[in-house]
């Protein structure tokens, strides 16, 4: 387990796929003296947000690195400066989702697997494309009215200066 590497952890645990379920994650917590259901409320949110981030994630990312030398020769020393700050933006609705298999580490930490059967993924992906479509048929039937309104303008235009 990552937090007690003398046990071995199961496969869900190290995210490999399982049997019956179309998408999986796996959440942890640490051990908490809020008690174990604070725990797994946790460890829930956290595969549920990897779960929606696979579905849907904005990401923007920065990475700065800055190098320095001061002395000469034997007596140089390098600074070496790097850092990353990556921001993630998740926005998407799980209906359906549900704690398939938790696991408890000697040490204590909580570990769930959240996931997706394959009837709730296909419903949770036919959604998702009906809302594009809605989206993309919107942005059509607004193009077609600016199109329209447009072309009478131009029309209206004409007739004046005639």
């Amino acid at each position: 387990l990552p937090d007690a590497p003398q046990v071995a952890a199961p496969g869900w645990v190290c995210d490999e796929p399982v049997d019956g379920l179309a998408v999986s994650a796996v959440g942890s917590a640490d051990k908490s003296g809020a008690g174990i259901n604070f725990m797994k409320q946790q460890a829930t949110a956290a595969a549920r947000v990897q779960l929606a981030q696979m579905m849907k994630v904005q990401v923007q990312n920065m990475v700065k690195q800055f190098a320095e030398t001061t002395g000469v020769a034997d007596s140089e020393t390098v600074d070496l400066v790097n850092s990353s700050v990556t921001k993630q933006i998740t926005n998407e609705s799980l209906v359906g989702t549900r704690i398939y298999k938790t696991r408890r580490s000697p040490n204590g930490a909580l570990y769930v697997l959240v996931g997706l059967d394959d009837q709730a993924a296909s419903k949770i992906h036919e959604t998702a494309l009906k809302t594009s479509m809605n989206n993309e048929r919107a942005m059509w039937q607004k193009f077609q009215a600016k199109k329209g309104f447009d072309e009478l303008a131009k029309e209206i235009a004409n007739m004046e200066n005639q």
